[in-house]
């Protein structure tokens, strides 16, 4: 049996940069389209609905597009610059989806909506790609 298990954990060893790459892939895609969401400049719903200024609201959707656009550039390059971009794109990942929930979801902390939602998995991937980098 213990062979078996072996055997098992050797097969997708040799597949562990592609958990990577996939979260990476999927939280990119998913900045990259909420950004895109947001566009002509300034976006009108935050403008309107949430009262920013014109200024912050084109931030905001030009900050969730080139997130997207360089956490996954930052994959290709295998260097320090590569493994700082990582880390800075996860920091303003999750900046970005702390201030969503403070603005626009207060009343979902610590509730079932929270964890059931996809802005937690998004805060979850910029936590992950802040601590762990662009490292193999």
């Amino acid at each position: 049996m213990n062979q078996f298990f072996n055997k098992f954990n050797d097969f997708f060893s040799n597949f562990e940069a592609l958990g990577s790459l996939f979260l990476r892939l999927g939280v990119g895609i998913a900045f990259i389209i909420y950004g895109l969401g947001k566009f002509p400049l300034p976006p009108e719903g935050l403008t309107d609905y949430f009262g920013l200024s014109p200024f912050l609201a084109s931030l905001v959707a030009i900050s969730e597009l080139s997130t997207g656009i360089i956490l996954i550039i930052a994959h290709f390059l295998k260097n320090p610059i590569g493994h700082t971009l990582t880390r800075l794109v996860g920091l303003n990942i999750v900046i970005l989806m702390v201030c969503i929930f403070f603005v626009a979801h207060r009343d979902w902390f610590i509730t079932k909506q929270l964890f059931t939602n996809i802005q937690i998995f998004l805060l979850i991937g910029g936590l992950y790609f802040l601590i762990k980098g662009n490292k193999a």
